[in-house]
């Protein structure tokens, strides 16, 4: 089953259950998905959804940002429930320790001994790391590593 089905399938349970929060942050999701699969004019690989589903849970951090500054806060709890709607369909976040082996792993692998080593080693982090950890944390953390 796709994502887009299963997302559909849940929209219905939704329905059903006379959740219409969680109905509206479902169909917004679906809506992004579908949206890319018809910029690709085919569908969307797993690496691809998960993409959507970043830039869509970035979307809704830095709106809720946003409204929690200007004193909206109706608005935030609003982008956040629907930010927490979307993580139940992202992939298990890295544990720290986890993440700090990769970045090791990387380092070691690559050679890496000062930061103009720093490329190859994220070039090698990130397809590993994709979509389980924030990538500016990530570039931190091997920022300390090779400095």
């Amino acid at each position: 089953m796709s994502l887009i089905e299963r997302l559909e399938q849940e929209v219905k349970e939704a329905m059903l259950a006379r959740e219409s929060d969680r109905r509206d942050a479902l169909r917004l999701i679906v809506s992004s998905l579908k949206s890319a699969e018809k910029e690709l004019l085919r569908p969307l690989s797993g690496d691809e959804e998960l993409q959507v589903l970043q830039r869509e849970r970035k979307k809704r951090i830095e709106a809720a940002e946003a409204f929690h500054a200007a004193g909206r806060t109706e608005q935030a709890e609003k982008e956040e429930a629907e930010l927490a709607v979307l993580q139940e369909f992202m992939p298990e976040p890295l544990g720290e320790e986890e993440l700090e082996r990769i970045v090791d792993d990387a380092i070691a692998e690559n050679k890496a001994t000062s930061m103009r080593d720093m490329g190859r080693v994220m070039a090698d982090v990130t397809p590993q790391i994709a979509g389980r950890a924030d990538g500016s944390a990530v570039s931190q953390l091997v920022r300390e590593k090779l400095a």
